[in-house]
């Protein structure tokens, strides 16, 4: 995170400098390469400046060498060679007996490992600083406040965010830092922006621009163009954001950094596909992919799979939607072994929302040519729900009971239409054909790893405890919990709605065949399908 770099001094010399004088003006030099993006360039003058302060005992200059050239490191990506130089600098820095120095590599250092997701790490290197020096140096202390609030955007936590930024603001404007000014009120915009305060955030980003526009701190610059995006796709405002994005993704491919180039692919892949611009969105997301997982951009790879699912969903590209969504799944997993740079509650929360809209729509499609079974799959998720709620399941295996009643007849789509819509009794042969969208279903779903256990529930709903059910002809407990609870609310709605061989009946002839039928499903199931559906508890 570029909150974490300070500011830095310049300096020049007229005549020839002794080596002290040629480090701090090499030091210099490499900063304004820094600032201008020049990354190249910076790291070989911060090079020679730690050099030439070595040839001269410069302790102090040897110390910001080093920490400088460390952050260069952190934005390549090479963690352990700028984790070395932050350790050197530490130790330069308690020999000169230097506190500020020492806590400035020690708040460099920390910022390494927020931004490799060690969060507990971080905090503990961040309150060595405070302790360490950085009660001594307001600009510092401030840098402190800016990546502790940092975490907490990070973690959900944005009251707590909001108030570590306006410390540091308000530290930073005592001191005159444009630069740390420019970079909380980057950071309050997105902290902002995740509030959907969209005017309010918006404001913060155009303070942040102009202020690294007049430092000329391109890196900064570049951020602010595309998170900033967020705000102009939420106000619709798409041309704007594929010119600031575009723009943005430029200065990263000057200055190198491929994790933040997979964010500017993946943001103009959403903007050319909410502007029905579906080709450009998909190769622009592919890219965003590629980049990503090259680069080990975790988060950017998970979020590129779930905006590319929604691309495949919109086109009914449903297979494809799932096996993306299922990706992402599994990378947000990863990121929360790891405890990485995202929010995961809210990011997974999100990706689960994606992955019902994609099951309930695909779910409806198969339904769509049927009228006499058009809106048959969401009523069995709604009553299956509330069945297992009555049963007290826990909400994850709710989770697993809507998808799976979305998709239970899925199947269906390889039975033949005269079959399915025939108005009078099917022949043995037809009625083999019709039980066998079950396994048709199951073979529809192979390839697709789904988070949650629903293929027993496709496979299984209309199996009968007393064995006389299909495909396996399972008994009593053999039979999913979550399969007879789909199973006998899918029977209720068939009995409930017209078909094409006979009218609907009503819910109380509806509730006297299944009473009928009770064997079918364990006794705690129909107890609770009474409670929940039938309007009264079941009799003993």
């Amino acid at each position: 995170m570029s909150g974490r770099i300070p500011r830095g001094t310049s300096g020049a010399a007229e005549l020839p400098a002794a080596p002290l004088d040629r480090a701090s003006r090499l030091l210099a030099a490499a900063r304004a390469h820094d600032l201008g993006g020049r990354l190249t360039e910076a790291a070989a003058d911060y090079s020679a400046a730690i050099l030439a302060a070595e040839e001269s005992d410069g302790k102090p200059v040897l110390s910001e060498a080093l920490r400088r050239l460390a952050v260069v490191c952190f934005r390549r990506q090479e963690m352990d060679a700028g984790r070395a130089h932050c350790a050197r600098s530490l130790a330069v820095a308690q020999q000169a007996r230097d506190p500020v120095l020492a806590a400035e590599a020690l708040n460099t250092l920390g910022g390494s490992h927020l931004e490799g997701g060690d969060f507990d790490t971080a905090r503990e290197v961040f309150e060595r600083a405070i302790q360490l020096g950085g009660f001594r140096c307001p600009a510092l202390r401030a840098r402190i406040d800016q990546n502790l609030g940092i975490i907490a955007n990070i973690q959900g936590e944005l009251d707590r965010a909001a108030m570590h930024y306006h410390r540091a603001l308000e530290a930073f404007r005592d001191v005159g830092d444009d630069r740390g000014c420019a970079i909380v009120y980057h950071n309050l915009g997105m902290v902002t922006a995740d509030r959907q305060d969209w005017d309010v955030a918006e404001r913060y980003f155009d303070r942040s621009q102009k202020f690294a526009e007049s430092i000329g701190d391109v890196h900064l610059h570049a951020s602010c163009l595309l998170n900033g995006t967020e705000v102009l796709i939420a106000k619709q405002r798409y041309d704007e954001a594929r010119r600031n994005a575009e723009a943005a993704l430029q200065i990263f491919d000057k200055l190198g950094i491929q994790r933040t180039k997979a964010d500017a692919y993946k943001v103009l892949g959403i903007i050319y596909r909410e502007t029905g611009r579906t080709v450009l969105a998909e190769a622009r997301l592919h890219t965003a992919l590629e980049i990503a997982a090259q680069s080990g951009n975790t988060l950017a790879e998970a979020e590129a799979s779930r905006e590319l699912a929604r691309l495949y969903q919109e086109q009914g590209r449903n297979r494809d939607a799932l096996r993306l969504l299922n990706t992402a799944h599994h990378l947000f997993r990863r990121l929360d072994a790891r405890i990485d740079l995202v929010d995961i509650t809210t990011k997974r929360t999100k990706l689960e929302s994606v992955y019902l809209d994609t099951v309930r729509k695909w779910g409806q499609s198969i339904e769509s040519a049927d009228t006499y079974t058009f809106g048959h799959c969401e009523r069995v998720a709604e009553l299956a729900v509330r069945v297992a709620e009555a049963l007290a399941l826990p909400v994850s295996e709710l989770t697993v009971i809507r998808m799976g009643a979305y998709l239970h007849d899925l199947g269906k789509v390889n039975v033949p239409a005269e079959i399915l819509n025939k108005p009078g009794k099917l022949t043995s042969a037809e009625m083999d054909l019709m039980r066998q969208h079950t396994i048709y279903g199951i073979e529809m779903l192979a390839g697709i790893d789904f988070p949650w256990d629903i293929k027993p529930i496709v496979r299984s709903h209309h199996e009968k405890c007393d064995g006389t059910g299909y495909p396996d002809r399972l008994r009593g407990d053999e039979i999913p919990l979550s399969a007879q609870i789909v199973g006998i609310v899918d029977v209720y709605d068939a009995l409930t709605s017209t078909r094409s061989y006979r009218a609907a009946m009503s819910h109380q002839e509806a509730l006297g065949q299944l009473h009928q039928m009770s064997a079918s499903w364990r006794p705690d199931v129909f107890a609770a399908f009474m409670t929940s559906v039938g309007g009264g508890a079941a009799p003993g």
